[in-house]
């Protein structure tokens, strides 16, 4: 008789995602457990180690998401303890938390990102770095957490001196109009494109993640060679980075400004989440069920996929 594979499901965490995780970690398990696996959950902390070696699992399923358990870090400690694991290893972890790098690495394979640039956040704060309407993040968070839209007419944004949280430098990028697009790689491929409409002014913390907050339309209703693009760069920008598992590439496609008439120029890369939520109102299961692959099924996927060592990054050219 085979045996039963035991798969340490990592969640919560220490980052301001925590309960987003807990969420995600929580599903992934029951889902795991469905599919006939023996499943420990870790509420993951800085004795993680330890908590790996108490459970002694044959594969660890990170649904962390945040600083710390999508940022290399985790990665590094489940790399330490050599047994396969899920997403991304240490390398192409770090390089897609780092905004400011990440989009370094994408725009050389070619992809369009927002323009700007890493500033010191004091700066920021202080005076407009360039005329608004401009959009100001950490360098190094996920899920929409503490993002800023500076909009056409409004002052700096003075509080920013007292966000130390934010980090001594932030991204400030032009603010992109137009609508909400975001394509999931698992494996080898793109999997759709889905439109996000928020039901708030723009796709924020809320509105990823409450009841409603959002509508997800799949498969987006866009022209033909749109939904190509965004596909294929998804998948470029996956390779590029050297992610492996699943991620999602996040866009904005500028269909209401007139003067652009290139397409290249219209659709936007913003990033790509190393650790996408697993959640209920999550965008890669629904998009692995369009191609028919049920929660359970996804979350066999990717502990099948689970390996170690994983790859460090790999940057390809455009």
């Amino acid at each position: 008789m085979s045996k039963t594979l035991h798969i340490a499901v990592l969640k919560g965490g220490v980052s301001s995602e925590r309960d987003v995780s807990l969420v995600s970690g929580a599903a992934c398990a029951k889902a795991l457990r469905d599919e006939g696996y023996r499943v420990s959950e870790i509420d993951a902390g800085y004795n993680l180690w330890e908590q790996l070696q108490s459970a002694g699992p044959d594969v660890i399923f990170n649904a962390l998401h945040g600083d710390w358990g999508e940022d290399g870090r985790v990665q590094g400690v489940l790399d330490m303890f050599g047994r396969p694991y899920t997403h991304s290893g240490v390398m192409a972890s770090a390089l897609a938390m780092d905004k400011h790098r990440a989009k370094s690495v994408l725009r050389d394979a070619g992809i369009t990102v927002p323009k700007g640039g890493l500033i010191p956040r004091c700066d920021v704060a202080t005076a407009h770095p360039f005329e608004p309407p401009y959009v100001v993040k950490p360098n190094g968070q996920g899920s929409s957490v503490g993002v800023y839209i500076v909009k056409k007419g409004d002052a700096p944004l003075h509080r920013l001196a007292n966000k130390t949280d934010m980090g001594e430098a932030v991204i400030v990028e032009a603010y992109i109009p137009g609508r909400e697009l975001t394509v999931a790689v698992m494996g080898d491929r793109s999997l759709a494109v889905t439109e996000i409409v928020p039901n708030v002014d723009w796709y924020d913390f809320e509105a990823k993640y409450a009841d409603g907050g959002s509508q997800h339309i799949i498969p987006a209703d866009i022209p033909h060679d749109v939904q190509k693009l965004c596909m294929d760069w998804a998948l470029k920008a996956h390779k590029a980075l050297g992610c492996q598992g699943v991620s999602r590439a996040d866009y904005r496609f500028d269909d209401v400004s007139e003067e652009l008439t290139d397409i290249v120029n219209k659709i936007v890369m913003l990033e790509v989440n190393t650790q996408p939520g697993m959640t209920p109102t999550s965008l890669v299961p629904e998009q692995a069920a369009f191609h028919g692959i049920g929660f359970g099924a996804l979350c066999r996927w990717m502990v099948e996929d689970a390996s170690w060592p994983r790859k460090s990054a790999q940057v390809i050219s455009g």
